[in-house]
């Protein structure tokens, strides 16, 4: 009676023992195949859009209209024919010529060149003095001009290499009134020389004057 009940109680712990197995293969094949399935449609799908969507695309091309306007090229009409030409003249008869006419004497103009050779200029190749190329007209000074003075005044300067004016000053005991020292002074500095060339080189001069002359015109 013992071994009975034994076997009864032994026999439902085997029983839930299998069916614990059964359930655990059961539920991994279910799941698997859940996935399986679930990957399936995924690829599928995507399948279905692509070729769906490369199926029904339209490609519109606008075409430029061409609205050039083709004007019709006319010819110009041909002129008329020139009329002849005018005949010619007719050619002199040489041998109507006298040779004893009467001859016409003509006379040579004459030209008389005068040009101061001395002092300043040098035919030498390469030499020369100094010449003056730019004088320039000193300003009349206002209160000079206002009371009525009148006068000279004379600056001297050196000539530079260049041809410019350096150092200029007034020589008191040959300027008539003070008030032409600033107007001579300006003036000579605006003047421009052709420097002195000797053997080739320009050098400078110094003690070169100058007399600017103070005059009222009426």
């Amino acid at each position: 009676m013992s071994a009975t009940i034994n076997e009864t109680l032994t026999l439902p712990k085997a029983g839930n023992s299998f069916r614990l197995i059964v359930g655990i293969v059961l539920g991994v094949c279910v799941t698997a195949g859940l996935f399986w399935f679930m990957q399936y449609l995924i690829v599928t799908a995507d399948r279905d859009l692509n070729e769906g969507t490369s199926g029904h695309l339209i490609d519109f091309v606008r075409l430029k209209r061409d609205e050039s306007i083709q004007r019709r090229q006319l010819k110009p009409e041909k002129p008329p024919p020139p009329d002849a030409p005018p005949p010619q003249p007719p050619t002199p008869q040489l041998e109507n010529l006298n040779p004893s006419a009467e001859k016409i004497a003509i006379q040579a103009a004459p030209v008389e060149t005068d040009i101061e050779m001395s002092g300043g200029f040098s035919l030498g190749v390469g030499e020369g003095d100094y010449l003056p190329i730019v004088k320039v007209a000193p300003i009349y000074p206002q209160r000079a001009l206002s009371r009525g003075i009148e006068g000279y005044c004379v600056v001297q300067y050196t000539v530079t290499r260049n041809g410019t004016i350096r150092d200029p000053f007034v020589i008191e005991d040959q300027c008539t009134s003070s008030l032409f020292h600033r107007a001579s002074i300006q003036a000579a500095l605006k003047f421009k020389y052709k420097p002195r060339v000797v053997d080739g080189q320009s050098i400078e001069v110094p003690g070169v004057q100058n007399k600017f002359t103070y005059e009222i015109q009426e």
